[in-house]
């Protein structure tokens, strides 16, 4: 089941809307339902995609769907997020290494609709610049798919005095080093590749996913704190059509 009504510590007024589910199923199974609406009104839509495990029953969710109903995502394009510096595209940590299992594959998306940068590219600066060039030329991103990091940072764009706008080499903070997907990995990143806040609050939709006791106050500061680079998920308030989506876990005792 899924509570559409606000919290009392979220502005009914903004275009920040807090959706409150039981548990992480029923959240995920809301998010697939408002991508399937989108997809449905647009056939071609480009989807950029978060890694790590609060999407991942987004993404197993939507292959069922695709399973059951294969043309409605004939077209959908798949923009990659971010990617860890330094991680070859093979290796089992890498973000794109997540993507080809619980995206691409399931959701039949093949080379000419996908986009994302390569860790292992020598020339990082260049890769940034192709994907901007890419997103640039066939955005905006019709739906961005975020979760929340423990620091506050959407993709890779880690909290620090000042935030960058588009595709950038970010420099990882401790607590992103820290990172699950990480314990996978043949070798350590050693920076990040990440879309820049511009291009996320660009994106005609944003669903922010986030699950579990853990993140509960990373999610109260995001709901009470003010706008800052210290904490650039709080950027999304000034996004008119972001869409929060939690469970009770998370959200705890208000």
């Amino acid at each position: 089941m899924v509570i559409e009504a606000a919290l009392p510590i979220v502005r009914p007024e903004s275009g920040f809307d807090l959706r409150v589910s039981t548990d992480e199923e029923a959240a995920s199974q809301a998010a697939t339902d408002l991508i399937i609406h989108a997809l449905r009104a647009r056939p071609d839509l480009l989807m950029s995609v978060a890694t790590g495990s609060s999407p991942q029953r987004l993404y197993e969710l939507l292959g069922a769907r695709r399973a059951a109903e294969p043309t409605l995502f004939e077209r959908l394009r798949v923009l990659k997020l971010d990617e860890w510096g330094g991680l070859a595209l093979d290796d089992p940590g890498s973000c794109e290494a997540f993507v080809r299992m619980h995206v691409r594959r399931p959701l039949g998306i093949p080379d000419e609709r996908y986009v994302g940068f390569d860790g292992g590219s020598a020339a990082p600066d260049a890769e940034c610049r192709r994907v901007q060039g890419w997103l640039e030329a066939h955005g905006p991103i019709d739906v961005c798919v975020l979760g929340l990091g423990m620091n506050g940072h959407l993709g890779l764009n880690e909290p620090g005095s000042e935030l960058q706008a588009y595709c950038h080499s970010a420099t990882l903070a401790d607590s992103s080093r820290q990172h699950p997907m990480l314990a996978r990995a043949r070798t350590q990143p050693s920076y990040g590749l990440t879309l820049g806040m511009a291009d996320i609050l660009r994106a005609r939709q944003i669903l922010l996913l986030v699950f579990g006791r853990h993140k509960r106050v990373v999610l109260r500061r995001l709901l009470t704190g003010p706008i800052t680079t210290s904490f650039p998920a709080s950027f999304l308030w000034l996004h008119g059509a972001a869409t929060c989506l939690c469970d009770q876990a998370a959200v705890g005792d208000v």
